[in-house]
């Protein structure tokens, strides 16, 4: 989850499940478009998809997937090191939040490894 206009570093490619160039911002972000890409249950990957009612500013969500049974699937990619971090936690709350409101119950976090 990141603010909508990020200012970090930005990769910028090209994936054939991605309808628009995908943008990542970290390693954890960038080794989990490569999982997905070449993920046969994942149809369609759409990375940094807006929150569109949030109470705490303008955030984006990592990674929203349409699996090959129609269904979506969402993940937020975080640094091990933030898990524990108050804002973190209230942030990742306010996305599971949102897409439950919104119908999608496969919601997970995508960590580094320790």
């Amino acid at each position: 989850m990141r603010k909508k206009n990020y200012k970090g570093r930005c990769e910028k490619r090209s994936l054939s499940k991605c309808t628009e160039i995908c943008r990542t911002f970290d390693v954890i972000q960038y080794a989990y478009a490569d999982i997905l890409q070449n993920d046969r249950n994942i149809t369609e990957i759409r990375c940094n998809v807006p929150l569109d009612s949030s109470e705490l500013g303008e955030y984006t969500t990592d990674f929203v997937c349409v699996k090959a049974d129609g269904g979506l699937m969402v993940r937020e990619c975080v640094n091990r090191n933030y898990l524990t971090k108050p804002m973190t936690v209230k942030l990742l709350d306010l996305s599971k939040i949102y897409w439950l409101q919104h119908g999608v119950t496969d919601w997970g976090i995508v960590t580094n490894e320790e």
